[in-house]
């Protein structure tokens, strides 16, 4: 399941969000995840819907891609829907023993999917339409007024990058391991869960070597290069908006608007 994550990986196509500037798609990704807690309503949940599947179509990366990196988080999304199922208090719906299902769990339950669903899904499609290199220089250029405070805002943003790139450079070295372990006649899937958490091991101490192995390796490089960090570098290809980006930022805004309407003003079937 490991396997099939995709946050970090880019998907290589030519679309509108990936000509788009960096720091619009951190900025849109940020105020969409803070609207996915907005709404109250079914209105909310589709308006939320159409606008993320209409950036997605317009990002022209593959459903199957979108929908492979949530399987990953599938058991917590469900664990936690299970709890707010039988955990709320309110009109109670079904009654079993000591546990009820009430008509406000159901509701809570179906609210917290759609949030953690949605979630994964608008911030890998920042991953996916962005190259680590534009990442940090996005993320470096927008959060450039920290500096001021002597915080180092290049070597944080190129931390978060480098983290993110390893993601699926992991996930593949997981994926031989598990590869070349099962060649050999592990089974991984077999016995209790103590027996399962033992044949853990043999894929975990490879995984943390080959890491150590590939960040020793990357330091190295940088040092080769004289890399010193952030002061005095320039770029290749500097970060300037365009008339797209603009454009973008005002569909954004409009977007949270028409939330915080439906959701705070409207009321319409509020749970």
């Amino acid at each position: 399941m490991i396997r099939e994550m995709t946050l970090g990986q880019y998907y290589k196509a030519d679309s509108i969000l990936h000509r788009l500037d960096p720091r619009v798609k951190l900025a849109g990704t940020v105020l969409f995840v803070i609207s996915l807690f907005f709404p109250k309503n079914l209105l909310g949940v589709l308006v939320a819907s159409i606008f993320l599947f209409t950036v997605v179509k317009l990002s022209k990366v593959p459903w199957k891609m979108m929908i492979r990196g949530i399987k990953p988080l599938l058991f917590v999304v469900l664990f936690s829907a299970i709890v707010n199922l039988f955990g709320m208090k309110g009109t109670v719906l079904i009654q079993f023993g000591r546990f009820h299902i009430t008509v406000e769990g159901i509701w809570m339950a179906l609210f917290l999917i759609f949030r953690l669903v949605y979630l994964v899904m608008g911030t890998s499609i920042m991953t996916f339409t962005t190259t680590p290199n534009q990442l940090t220089d996005g993320l470096e250029k927008a959060l450039g007024f920290l500096n001021v405070i002597h915080i180092p805002v290049h070597e944080i943003a190129m931390m978060m990058s480098i983290a993110l790139r390893f993601i699926p450079i992991l996930t593949e070295e997981l994926d031989k391991i598990m590869k070349a372990q099962m060649s050999r006649g592990a089974a991984f899937d077999e016995g209790n869960l103590l027996q399962k958490a033992k044949q853990i091991v043999p894929i975990l101490v490879p995984l943390f070597v080959s890491a150590i192995r590939r960040a020793s390796e990357l330091a190295l490089a940088m040092d080769a290069r004289c890399y010193i960090g952030g002061s005095g570098r320039t770029k290749m290809h500097p970060l300037i908006y365009q008339k797209r980006d603009y454009l973008a930022y005002l569909t954004m805004l409009i977007y949270l608007a028409v939330m915080i309407f439906i959701s705070f003003v409207l009321k319409i079937g509020a749970i």
